[in-house]
């Protein structure tokens, strides 16, 4: 049987020395800042993939999309000591050891106490085994304080993990490319003095160095985060197609995780509902034969909607075209069947319209009686209808 690799002992050696790493940290942050003051992120997203996969692109978009105002932590750009910088170049990756301890130090800070965006973390076997200490002890902590005043301090933690996944020859094409770019950008800087120059990798410079990266990772970090399948569900997602269709794809595997992180009692309580998505899949085939209804059962009035559409409210509309927001209102009395307002709803949302109705009563004086001083009134039904669509995407330059 052929020996082992020497880096494949190295990492078979930090495989059983995780609880040791991670239990030399945890202690150390313990003494230094308190039991009570290990408070952590609520919510922690895991985005990994290989050099060039787009991670630093799409950051923006998750966070979005989760609603975080606080700064990635980008974990390449936490270990810039010497030693560290020195391994990078080669296109190596620092120690576990020193990657969980200045990470668990940084999700201590306030700005991430409801969540963060973790890019590169975790790349190795050991790193994925301190995650899953890391929660437990998150999670030890919300038992303990549960019943307590500190409780909104130390709650549950919800994990998310995102995978992008690119080939070789994508990876390297790209990191090539943003050398490129960055080499070109900060000549600029320095020739006109204007703009800030962008640190440059030198493996971005290299095609041998930048091949060697994408093999490190393959080598290492994806069969670490392969093994984080073992602890979180999630798809790996391709990133080799646009930024809108890699967005699309991202957006869809936050749904899907988004739906297993309910407490089991909660899921239980709200499984009744149905999704959003399962009442929309049918929508469009239930309006068609809605609208085929009115035309064949309901023909004249249908024709009465259609017409005071066409002459009241588009003109009206049209001349909103541009903030994509307009409101109509409208005394007709023939409103007042709820069967025409089905039929104005749905004609719009088949035009690419949204409109709500709301209908009020009013009173209108008619007459005042001399005699007793008493006004007579009358009422009627007004309606207002909002109307929403996609404006002009017009800008004044």
């Amino acid at each position: 049987m052929a020996a082992p690799k020497q880096g494949q002992q190295e990492l078979d050696l930090e495989i059983k020395d995780a609880r040791v790493i991670f239990g030399t940290v945890w202690e150390k942050l313990e003494e230094e800042i308190g039991h009570e003051n290990l408070r952590f992120p609520k919510e922690l997203i895991l985005l990994g993939g290989a050099p060039g996969a787009g991670k630093g692109t799409h950051t923006k978009f998750i966070m979005q999309a989760r609603g975080f105002t606080c700064r990635p932590i980008v974990i390449s750009e936490l270990l810039v000591t010497p030693e560290a910088q020195k391994i990078k170049d080669q296109g190596g990756m620092v120690g576990d050891k020193e990657v969980v301890g200045i990470l668990l130090r940084k999700l201590l800070e306030e700005d991430f106490r409801d969540g963060a965006v973790l890019d590169g973390f975790p790349r190795t076997r050991v790193q994925v085994e301190c995650l899953k200490l890391l929660v437990d002890q998150i999670n030890k902590l919300h038992t303990e304080f549960q019943e307590t005043p500190l409780a909104t301090s130390f709650r549950r933690p919800t994990i998310h993990a995102m995978v992008l996944f690119i080939t070789e020859r994508t990876s390297i094409e790209r990191q090539i490319k943003r050398g490129r770019e960055i080499a070109q950008h900060n000549q600029e800087v320095e020739e006109t003095g204007l703009g800030q120059a962008v640190e440059l990798r030198s493996t971005d410079l290299s095609e041998t160095s930048a091949r060697r990266r994408y093999r490190v990772f393959k080598e290492q970090t994806w069969d670490a985060l392969t093994s984080l399948k073992e602890l979180y569900h999630y798809h790996y997602i391709n990133a080799e197609g646009p930024i809108e269709e890699v967005e699309a794809n991202i957006l869809q595997e936050l749904q899907y995780q988004s739906s297993l992180e309910l407490e089991q009692r909660t899921y239980d309580r709200l499984r009744s509902l149905p999704l959003a998505e399962e009442i929309t899949n049918h929508a469009r085939q239930e309006l068609v034969k809605r609208l085929d209804s009115y035309e064949l059962e309901h023909t004249d009035k249908f024709i009465r909607v259609v017409e005071i559409l066409n002459t009241k409210f588009m003109p009206i509309i049209t001349r909103h075209a541009l903030s994509g927001r307009s409101i109509v209102t409208s005394e007709d009395p023939l409103f007042a069947d709820p069967l025409a307002l089905a039929m104005l709803i749905d004609i719009f949302s088949e035009r690419g319209f949204h409109a709500t109705v709301d209908k009020r009563i009013q009173e209108v004086p008619e007459r005042v009686d001399l005699d007793t001083g008493l006004i007579h009134v009358r009422t009627k039904a007004v309606f207002r209808i909002q109307i929403q669509f996609k404006g002009s995407e017009i800008r004044r330059g």
